[in-house]
Parts: C-alpha cells; sequence; structure tokens
C-alpha cells in the first residue's frame, strides 16, 4: 500500500501514532483521512484490529486503501457515532484526528481555499453542501463579517475589513479569489500581507465548512466512543482548535477553563491529558514540510 503524498504529507506522524499506544487487536478511527498517511501508519500496527476512516472530500476517496482491515466513509467526522453504530461499533480503542486542511485542497486552485492564484469563491470541502465563500463574501452583513475575522481569524481591523468588503460588493459581487484580494486591499499591510491574507481566507473557510461547530460535536462524542484506557490525539493548527482540545482534555468541557467536581471534590474530566503541553514539530520536520510550522497535537487518555 502507498500513501498520496501529493495529496497531503502527514504531520507529526511519529509522534501521533506513539499518542495512541495503538493495540494491534483494536478498533481505530482516523476522522480525517485526506492522503491516508496516518491511516497507513496505524494499518502498519494492527494485526487483527480494524480501522475505520472518514472524510467528507470526495476527492480523498481515491487515496482508500486496500486492506481488509480498512473501510474509509465517505462523511463529516461530526456524524462519527452514528455511521460507526450502523457498522455495529459502540466502543473503540483510539481516535486520531487531524484538523488541518490538506496540501492538496490549498494547492487546487478551483477549491478557492488559497488567495494564491485566482478561482471561484468557494472554500467548501463537502461540494454537495449550499454554503459557499460565494455567499459568505456577497450575503453576510458587515456584522458577521467582523465577527467571524476577529473569531476565526483574530484579525485587528475586522471591523475595517467587513465594512470594505461591504462596499466593494455593492457595485459589483465579489465572485473570485483574485477579487476578494483586490477589495481588502486598501486594509492589508503591506509589509506582511501574506500572514493577513492567510487569516482572512482561513477565517471564511472556518465559517463555511462551520470546522469549530463541527469540532465541537466531534468532542462531545469521544468520551462515549473511547473505551477506559483507550487514546485520543488531535493535531490542531489555529489558536482557536487547540484552546477546544487543550480544555477538553484537561477539564473535560471545551467551554471551561477549570475543573469540574463531584459531590466529594474529584475531577470529573473523562480523559488525562498525556502531555502537559503540546507536541510540536521537530526542526527536521519543519524543514522537510513548512506547512507543519503551526500543528500543535495533544493527546488524552480514556479514565
Amino acid at each position: 500500500m502507498k500513501t498520496n503524498l501529493d495529496y497531503h504529507i502527514p504531520v507529526l506522524l511519529n509522534e501521533s501514532i506513539e499518542a495512541l499506544n495503538i493495540n494491534p487487536n483494536g478498533i481505530y478511527v482516523d476522522v480525517t483521512f485526506g492522503g491516508g498517511g496516518h491511516s497507513m501508519a496505524i494499518l502498519e500496527k494492527l494485526d487483527k484490529g480494524k480501522l475505520y476512516a472518514f472524510d467528507q472530500d470526495k476527492d480523498a476517496l481515491k487515496n482508500k486503501l486496500q486492506s481488509e482491515n480498512f473501510e474509509l466513509i465517505h462523511a463529516n467526522f461530526r456524524h462519527i457515532q452514528k455511521f460507526l453504530k450502523a457498522k455495529k461499533i459502540t466502543k473503540v480503542d483510539g481516535i486520531l484526528a487531524d484538523l488541518g486542511v490538506s496540501s492538496y485542497q490549498i494547492n487546487e486552485p478551483e477549491k478557492g481555499f488559497s488567495y494564491r492564484g485566482n478561482a471561484e469563491l468557494d472554500m467548501r470541502m463537502n461540494t454537495s453542501q449550499k454554503l459557499s465563500a460565494l455567499e459568505v463574501v456577497n450575503e453576510y452583513d458587515a456584522e458577521e463579517l467582523s465577527s467571524i475575522f476577529k473569531k476565526y481569524g483574530d484579525i485587528k481591523n475586522a471591523w475595517k475589513l467587513a465594512n470594505l468588503i461591504r462596499d466593494k460588493r455593492t457595485s459589483k459581487k465579489i465572485t473570485s479569489t483574485n477579487e476578494l484580494v483586490e477589495a481588502v486591499q486598501a486594509v492589508t499591510p503591506k509589509h506582511n500581507s501574506f500572514k493577513y491574507l492567510s487569516k482572512v481566507f482561513q477565517a471564511i473557510r472556518i465559517e463555511v465548512n462551520q470546522e469549530i461547530q463541527v469540532l465541537e460535536e466531534f468532542l462531545d462524542q469521544c468520551s462515549d466512543l473511547i473505551k477506559k484506557d483507550g487514546r485520543l490525539a488531535i493535531i490542531a493548527y489555529h489558536s482557536l482548535e487547540d484552546r477546544l482540545s487543550k480544555n477538553y482534555l484537561r477539564y473535560g468541557n471545551y467551554n471551561l477553563k477549570e475543573y469540574v467536581k463531584d459531590f466529594y471534590g474529584n475531577i470529573t474530566r473523562p480523559f488525562s491529558p498525556i502531555t502537559s503541553k503540546a507536541i510540536t514539530p521537530s526542526e527536521f520536520e519543519l524543514e522537510k514540510n513548512p506547512r507543519s510550522r503551526s500543528a500543535k497535537l495533544r493527546g488524552g487518555i480514556r479514565l
């Protein structure tokens, strides 16, 4: 079996496999299959075990691994329990979630994920869904746009940016990535345009694909799905996702920043963090794959 490294280079591969502490006869789930790099590494550790993988992008289906121990499910991992239950799976030994956008999705111009190159405003990971970047940019009011730029992109001049987009689209609909870049040129810092535009596109992409809501729904299901002493490993690429993962593993609730205790004063979190701090890529990995620079891996053991 071969993985498609042109589609995506797996990030923190050895570290994530180590965090899963794989049982050769266990049941595992890779909720973000992509090019199959992480799935392939999990399969190599299995004997009689089984690996289920999820991906909502139909283009990822062509990377399916040929193994009797593997099954690829074409669905969003927010529905993980529903689809596993249909396979008569109620408990698993471990789950891996790599929350990043694949290199393939970024590099394919027609998907519109990047400001580099010109394409229609799309950004949908699941092309069958209705909401796309076109609707977000042209139909959201200034207050809604400002909110997503601030929350999902941490953009300081979010209100000015949102109003500029609103003004630009009144005379002509913004339909392409180039037109969006041109529309926001007046508020884009000349000395750091790369970082600024990346944040703008990231914020729109997160809104289009409901990435934060999907992560929250996924985390809500993990404690029920993972059996005692099982493992959860999450790779995040921006602070909001990482904060949710950290809070969930440390405190038992992604919205809390303190422990919840029972009547007797015992901490009631479902997982115990594997490490006190997030695991980040090595210098060697950063040199080999610069896109891994923002990755943070957090893992937990089911209590």
